[in-house]
C-alpha cells in the first residue's frame, strides 16, 4: 500500500488527508501541536456541502510534529501555507527517500520552482479548488465545489489511486500555470473577505465588495496580458469576463452567479480565518504576486498593492477594522489613478 504524508496538517491537509484516511489508505500526519492535540481528543469528523459526512476515530489517526515522520513516505502532500514553503523543502531534503512523490497542494503560483530547487525528488504542481471550513476542534467541512487539479507526470508516477477510491478524482494538466494563475484571480477575493470579515455568501452578495474584486482582477488580468499569461478557465465564464459579471447590480447578478454564490452560508476564506486566529497571511502570495509581475515588468498593480497594506495592517492591528463595502471601494478608488498597466 502507498505511505502517504500529509505534511503541514491545517485545515486543507486534514481534510484531503482525512478523507483519504476514510476510504482505507496510509496516511500519516505531520503539522502543528495543536492541531494534533485537536485530533488526539476529538479524532476527525469530515464533512462535505452535499451531505456526505465521515468520521475517524482518534486511535485511527497517526499524527506527529517531528518531519521525521515525513521519512518512508511514497507520496508526500504539502499543505503549508506557501511562506513556509522553503523552509519545509529544507526540513524535507535530508530526510524523503529518493523515489518520493511530492506534491504541492498550495495557493500561489511559484511554491513548485521553490520546492524543486530544494529537493531532488520529482514535485507535481497541484490546486485545490474548494473552500475549506472548520467549525469546531477536529471537524472540517468541504464547503463549496471543485475537483483536484494535479499535474501530469511521466511514466512511473506514483500510485494515486487512493485519490480515486477516496472519490477525490484528480483532473490532469500537461502545464499546471494557466491554472494556478486562475486560481489565483479567484483567490484575489481573499483579502477583500478578510477585510469585510464577513461570511463569503454575504460579501459576495453586495455589489460594492464585488466592485472592489472586479478592480484587483481587471488589474491582475491587465498585468498577466503584458506578461503572455493565459488563465485556464476554471469556471462557465472565461476568465476576461469575471469582472463584468462582478460588477453587476445585485438584482442582475445573483440569478447568473448562482455557481459562485453556491457556498456554506458560515464559509470564510482562509485568509480572514489566519486573521482571526493571529496568524501571518498568504497576502504576499496571492495579490502580492501581481505587485511584483508588474514590477518586474516595469509597471505598478496599485489595487493590489492597497490591499496588501491593508491586510498586513489587519495583521498588526487588534481589533481588526471590519472595512464596510463603501468604504473599501472608496480606498482602492483612490489609488487607481497611480501609473499601472
Amino acid at each position: 500500500m502507498t505511505r502517504i504524508c500529509i505534511y503541514g496538517a491545517g485545515s486543507v491537509g486534514c481534510y484531503i488527508g482525512g478523507r483519504l484516511l476514510a476510504a482505507g489508505a496510509d496516511i500519516r500526519f505531520v503539522g502543528r501541536a495543536a492541531v494534533g492535540a485537536a485530533l488526539r481528543e476529538h479524532g476527525l469528523a469530515l464533512s462535505h456541502y452535499n451531505g456526505h459526512r465521515w468520521s475517524i476515530p482518534p486511535a485511527a489517526i497517526a499524527f506527529a510534529t517531528d518531519p521525521a515522520a515525513a521519512a518512508d513516505a511514497d507520496l508526500l502532500l504539502l499543505t503549508v501555507k506557501s511562506g513556509g514553503t522553503a523552509a519545509a523543502a529544507a526540513e524535507l531534503a535530508p530526510l524523503l527517500r529518493t523515489d518520493a512523490t511530492v506534491l504541492s497542494f498550495q495557493n500561489g503560483v511559484g511554491n513548485g520552482h521553490v520546492l524543486r530547487a530544494g529537493l531532488t525528488q520529482t514535485v507535481l504542481d497541484g490546486m485545490v479548488p474548494f473552500n475549506i471550513i472548520s467549525p469546531a476542534p477536529g471537524h472540517f467541512h468541504q464547503a463549496s465545489e471543485g475537483t483536484l487539479a494535479l499535474q501530469a507526470s511521466p511514466p512511473g508516477e506514483p500510485d494515486l489511486s487512493a485519490f480515486q477510491q477516496a472519490a477525490l478524482p484528480l483532473e490532469r494538466h500537461a502545464d499546471m500555470a494557466p491554472v494556478q494563475w486562475a486560481k489565483l484571480l479567484l483567490n484575489l477575493n481573499n483579502a477583500i473577505n478578510a477585510l469585510a470579515d464577513k461570511p463569503l455568501r454575504e460579501e459576495l452578495s453586495e455589489r460594492s465588495y464585488r466592485r472592489c474584486l472586479a478592480l484587483a482582477q481587471r488589474e491582475a488580468l491587465r498585468v498577466m496580458r503584458r506578461a503572455g499569461i493565459a488563465p485556464a478557465r476554471l469556471t462557465p465564464l472565461p476568465a476576461g469576463w469575471i469582472p463584468a459579471l462582478l460588477a453587476l447590480p445585485d438584482a442582475a447578478f445573483s440569478p447568473l452567479a448562482g455557481r459562485m454564490l453556491a457556498i456554506d452560508p458560515a464559509a470564510r476564506s482562509s485568509m480572514s480565518d489566519d486573521l482571526a486566529a493571529g496568524r501571518p497571511t498568504e497576502i504576499d502570495w496571492i495579490n502580492g504576486e501581481i505587485v511584483r509581475l508588474a514590477n518586474r515588468l516595469g509597471g505598478e498593480a496599485p489595487v493590489n498593492a492597497k490591499l496588501c497594506a491593508l491586510v498586513h495592517m489587519a495583521e498588526k492591528t487588534t481589533p481588526r477594522r471590519r472595512w464596510a463595502a463603501n468604504a473599501l471601494l472608496a480606498e482602492l478608488h483612490a489609488v487607481t489613478g497611480a501609473a499601472a498597466f
